[in-house]
């Protein structure tokens, strides 16, 4: 089970670093690494990995869904410690996003970290039936 966790956690950071380098070069790209993976476990991603499994879903394209169920997760967490939330000065054992980078930067960065998961959702590389992604694009929107 552990093991099987972990596999899931280290492919959903292994995806999210690959899409994240062929973005555009950005001074956002800092703090959005350094919100999305400061060594969470990524268990939306096991979930839906698992989920995903009792409808034969491909392991690949659950692993572009749950990585950006964590962009979105990253975002809220990003949000949820600014100073008009929360105020939370660290998050997981260092200083939160907006501490770290700058309030702006940190709202700038959570943006960017729900449009990623959008774009993730819709990309052609993610393979999908188009109405399922749209569905999916729909629900987590929601």
């Amino acid at each position: 089970m552990m093991k099987s966790f972990d596999k899931v956690a280290k492919d959903t950071n292994i995806f999210l670093k690959k899409y994240l380098k062929n973005q555009k070069n950005s001074n956002l790209l800092r703090p959005i690494n350094y919100a999305l993976f400061p060594g969470g476990k990524k268990i939306r991603s096991k979930v839906l990995v698992d989920m995903g499994k009792i409808f034969n879903i491909n392991y690949s394209t659950l692993i572009k869904i749950g990585g950006a169920i964590e962009c979105i997760h990253a975002y809220s967490l990003i949000h949820d410690d600014l100073p008009c939330m929360d105020n939370d000065t660290m998050r997981r054992g260092k200083l939160s996003t907006h501490v770290k980078f700058g309030e702006s930067t940190a709202v700038l960065a959570g943006n960017s970290l729900l449009t990623l998961a959008f774009e993730i959702l819709s990309d052609k590389k993610t393979i999908l039936d188009e109405k399922v992604k749209v569905e999916l694009i729909k629900r987590l929107s929601e």
